[in-house]
């Protein structure tokens, strides 16, 4: 599943190349994400997730396949696997930076495999989820750049200790749907839960 995002950061193209860059900063504005260990261009880390009453907990880990600091262009790999056995995820980012007045322009492309109880929403739907926490993650990162650079507020929010996902597919469904589907996938966790 490809999916594509572009965005822009307060801050000069070698200050957000240098966070970017920076794999402990990038996870602390990721709910749910805690990098482990870096090494080289190699990392490991975990990711907690929430899906209504589904905890999932995904460790892995990934490698910079391409990191071109005179491009400001990146590819990074990376794949983990639930703890509990719900699944597998792996995705492919390529990431590319651009000069943009003051700030940076930042294009990322991702090409997202996941399987288990996520894999069971669309990709539209993974589109417009991915786009909501991209915003918030980014809301993050422009709060920390703009500490280093003076040029953006700082209150941006701390990442969560875990990722809800329903708190992110909830609202995109019930733009997408409407009341019923909505109404029908609470009605769906309440029976797994109660089944449970």
């Amino acid at each position: 599943m490809d999916l594509t995002h572009r965005f822009s950061v307060p801050a000069p193209i070698d200050v957000a190349w240098a966070a970017f860059n920076d794999l402990e900063q990038v996870s602390r504005c990721f709910p749910g994400a805690t990098v482990t260990s870096v090494e080289g261009d190699d990392f490991a880390g975990s990711v907690k997730v929430r899906l209504g009453p589904i905890a999932m907990h995904y460790d892995g880990s990934g490698t910079f396949v391409e990191r071109d600091e005179s491009q400001h262009r990146a590819v990074i790999r990376a794949t983990g696997q639930d703890q509990r056995g719900n699944g597998t995820a792996g995705v492919t980012v390529v990431a590319h930076m651009m000069s943009e007045g003051a700030g940076t322009a930042v294009e990322l492309t991702s090409d997202l495999s996941v399987t288990g109880k996520p894999s069971q929403f669309g990709r539209n739907v993974m589109q417009d989820v991915s786009d909501r926490l991209l915003g918030e993650f980014v809301d993050c990162m422009a709060g920390q750049l703009g500490e280093e650079t003076s040029a953006a507020r700082s209150d941006a929010p701390a990442a969560t200790e875990q990722l809800n996902l329903m708190s992110a597919v909830m609202p995109v469904m019930l733009r997408r749907y409407g009341l019923p589907a909505a109404g029908i996938i609470v009605l769906a966790v309440i029976v797994w839960f109660v089944a449970r």
